[in-house]
């Protein structure tokens, strides 16, 4: 009697105990995904939709590309599934990608001053004539809107985000978790004063963040927005748009950022498209581009690059120096992690066009850029 009651007071307690665990569990899943509603962002309303609605690129709702370009293709025979989970492709380094602390901005005529840190992926700080632009920063641990899921950094942020310096504009090229993150736009809303210049739309997300309206800018293609002595461009792209299940309720961009006497060129996501001669005609030539080299596949060729196409954009855009960005730092594609890199060298090499690939936060000199060294190589 006395053995039954105390297996009977066990089974009691167990079930108490995996109640508990579970209980304890549905709170931790709870707390890491507290911020997922808000990672989604806004919504348009209001004037913002009016707004968007007038836009020549915005019709039955949403946004859309010039030319009918679809994300994906029928690629017959091919599990992308299979080949994400089973592939034997090398999607991250043996070793640590090198990291470099930026240092001090060499002395130069303010007025002719040009130079580029990349901190990984897209993540750039332009510094032109005086000003210093930041470029779709992400600092967070993964692209995703789950702290549990989701790509993964391949290597830390070389500079704390309370690290920068002031800025002068932060620009955004489109709301994909990898160019807009919340946590980042969290930081800066703390350390900096800077205005948000974002496409069309994008602006619902800000908002929903806490950024004040009056550091909110938001611009079509082709429309400007003056920060000190720059001009700021908000230019042609072919990508898409979302971060929930809704695709396109926002629109993508590249970016011009123009002073007195030298210009830069951002490209944003895109697949390769006549638009690079049309903003090559218009703005350039530009002294610095900054091209996105991965995260390509031939299941979604209209809307990222190739890294040989990336190359032909910068030649019609009339380049200087061909600076990669998208590339290194989050796995987004079934190509090995090194691979757009080597193939832009190769391309580069055979179309005689300048090249710098520095280590994240390595800062270059426009005019005097390091000479490319292969570094990932010993890496990979």
């Amino acid at each position: 009697m006395g053995e039954t009651a105390d297996r009977a007071v066990e089974r009691a307690l167990g079930r108490r105990l995996w109640r508990m665990a579970g209980m304890a569990a549905l709170a931790g899943v709870a707390w890491v995904g507290r911020d997922v509603p808000a990672q989604l962002g806004g919504r348009l309303t209001g004037a913002r939709a009016e707004r968007a609605a007038r836009s020549p690129r915005f019709r039955d709702g949403t946004f859309h590309n010039p030319s009918s370009t679809r994300t994906m293709v029928a690629d017959p025979g091919r599990n992308l599934v299979k080949e994400l989970i089973f592939g034997k492709q090398k999607r991250r380094p043996d070793g640590g990608v090198p990291l470099l602390r930026p240092s001090a901005a060499p002395a130069s005529d303010p007025a002719r001053e040009l130079n580029v840190v990349w901190y990984g992926h897209a993540s750039a700080l332009i510094e032109i004539e005086g000003h210093r632009v930041l470029v779709d920063p992400v600092w967070s641990g993964r692209c995703s809107p789950s702290a549990l899921v989701g790509p993964r950094r391949i290597h830390e942020p070389p500079v704390r985000l309370d690290e920068l310096p002031p800025v002068d504009a932060i620009l955004i090229s489109h709301d994909h978790y990898d160019h807009l993150d919340l946590a980042t736009v969290r930081g800066l809303l703390a350390h900096q004063s800077a205005p948000f210049l974002v496409p069309l739309g994008v602006g619902a997300h800000l908002d929903r963040w806490g950024v004040p309206e009056e550091r909110i800018v938001e611009l079509d293609w082709s429309e400007s927005h003056r920060v000190g002595g720059l001009t700021i461009t908000a230019t042609a792209a072919q990508h898409f748009s979302g971060r929930g299940l809704r695709r396109d309720g926002t629109l993508w961009s590249s970016w011009v950022v123009a002073g007195a006497h030298r210009k830069a060129f951002y490209t944003g996501d895109s697949g390769y498209f006549d638009g690079y001669a049309e903003i090559g005609a218009e703005h350039g030539p530009f002294d610095v581009t900054l091209m996105q080299i991965g995260a390509y596949d031939r299941a979604w060729p209209s809307i990222h690059m190739f890294p040989e196409e990336a190359v032909a954009a910068h030649l019609d855009l009339r380049g200087g120096l061909f600076l990669p960005v998208h590339w290194a730092t989050f796995n987004l594609a079934l190509h090995d992690w090194a691979e757009p890199v080597n193939r832009l060298w190769l391309e580069a090499k055979a179309r005689d066009v300048r090249l710098a690939v520095p280590r994240p936060g390595e800062r270059v000199v426009v005019d005097d850029p390091p000479a490319v060294d292969g570094w990932w190589q010993a890496i990979a």
